[in-house]
C-alpha cells in the first residue's frame, strides 16, 4: 500500500508535467482553474494536500483525466486492473450524485466513462461541453430523467439514451435511488 506522501508526490509531478506539456505558466493555470497561483505552486511542490474539488478544477483546466493523477494500476498478465478503492470518485458535482471515473486517462477528451449513483431527487446539471459533444446514458437501476436542451426523456433500468451535450443538459433521479453508466464523447 502506498503512503499519502507517495500519492501526493505522484499528483505533484503529474500536474507539473501536464502544465509544462501544455506550455502553461502557473498564472495561466490559476486563471483557467480558479485555483490561486500560490496553491497551484504548493501542490506542484508537494507542499499541500489539495481537496478533490481543487484537483478536479486543475484537471479540467489542464484537460487531463482526474484518474491520471492518482492511479497506480496493478498489472496482471497484460490486464490493467483499477481496484475499486483506487477508482477516482467525484462527490462535489451535482446534488445527491456520486461520480466514479472509469475510463483510462489517455482517452480523456475523446471519450470519458463514468459510473453515476444517484440518491433520491439527486441531480447532475451540466453546462455545454464542446461543439461535437454527445453523451450516452444507460440506466442500470432505478429511473432517470434526461434533459438535453429543450428535450426530455424518462428512462427505466435497461434503457439507453443518446443525446447532444453541446447544450445545457441534466440527469435527475425523480423517484428514488438510481445507478447508470455515462459515456461522454468529444468533451
Amino acid at each position: 500500500m502506498q503512503s499519502t506522501k507517495d500519492v501526493l508526490s505522484r499528483v505533484a509531478l503529474r500536474l507539473k508535467d501536464a502544465r509544462k506539456a501544455k506550455n502553461l505558466s502557473l498564472d495561466a493555470v490559476a486563471k483557467l482553474s480558479g485555483v490561486s497561483r500560490s496553491m497551484v505552486s504548493q501542490i506542484e511542490r508537494g507542499e499541500s494536500s489539495p481537496t478533490v474539488s481543487t484537483l478536479w478544477n486543475l484537471t479540467q483546466a489542464l484537460k487531463i483525466d482526474f484518474a491520471e493523477l492518482v492511479e497506480d494500476p496493478v498489472q496482471s498478465r497484460g490486464i490493467e486492473v483499477m481496484p475499486a478503492a483506487s477508482t477516482p470518485t467525484i462527490g462535489s458535482l451535482g446534488e445527491g450524485c456520486r461520480i466514479r471515473i472509469l475510463n483510462p486517462p489517455s482517452q480523456t477528451g475523446q471519450y470519458e466513462v463514468y459510473e453515476l449513483a444517484f440518491q433520491p431527487q439527486g441531480a447532475l446539471d451540466s453546462a455545454p461541453h464542446g461543439p461535437k459533444a454527445r453523451e450516452q446514458l444507460t440506466v442500470i437501476t432505478g429511473t432517470l430523467q434526461v434533459t438535453s436542451g429543450s428535450y426530455t426523456a424518462l428512462l427505466q433500468a435497461g434503457d439507453t439514451a443518446r443525446y447532444d451535450a453541446n447544450c445545457p443538459h441534466a440527469i435527475r433521479a425523480p423517484d428514488g435511488r438510481a445507478m447508470a453508466f455515462l459515456i461522454v464523447e468529444n468533451s
